[in-house]
């Protein structure tokens, strides 16, 4: 990786409607998803934020931008909070992410990176700030109409390490 110092961002927020509980506290090879995500951040970043309103989590966390607006209000948040200008965002709920992936997203950063299959997870630079916060303001929630408006790099990652967990099934 170059000299590039990252923050990473960790959205615990969300309803976990589909699951039934908070996703944050479900247990995944021995560590709670936000656990894991956590520790992640830590071996990949400078610097680490959770952002939203998971209680009881063993990190303080940071309020989402506006209450109820998903990743984008989440991620607006992270990056006014954050003190480099690079940051890597990860939801919760990807418990095979790695260094590698967190690391290529980051390289890749123009103002923001994604992996082929969606916003999350992904790296966003500060500069991609206006943008992402003229989005929340209008109430343009989705994240990847954001993203249009930005100089995006797409990067093709193991869509194994991918795999998010919507239901508790998918923790098998």
């Amino acid at each position: 990786m170059a000299d590039r110092a990252l923050t990473g961002i960790l959205l615990v927020g969300g309803t976990s409607t589909r699951f039934g509980s908070p996703k944050a506290h479900a247990v995944f090879r021995g560590e709670t998803l936000a656990e894991r995500a956590w520790r992640l951040l830590g071996e990949a970043c400078e610097e680490r934020l959770a952002v939203g309103g998971a209680d009881g989590l063993p990190f303080a966390t940071v309020e989402d931008a506006r209450t109820g607006a998903g990743p984008l209000a989440g991620i607006v948040a992270g990056l006014r909070s954050a003190a480099h200008d690079v940051c890597v965002v990860v939801p919760v709920d990807m418990p095979l992410l790695d260094v590698a992936a967190l690391h290529t997203l980051a390289e890749a950063c123009r103002e923001a990176a994604v992996a082929q299959l969606g916003p999350l997870p992904g790296a966003y630079a500060r500069s991609a700030l206006p943008v992402l916060e003229d989005a929340l303001e209008r109430g343009e929630l989705r994240l990847r109409d954001a993203l249009a408006r930005l100089d995006v790099s797409t990067v093709t990652l193991d869509p194994a390490k991918l795999r998010n967990v919507n239901t508790v099934d998918d923790l098998e």
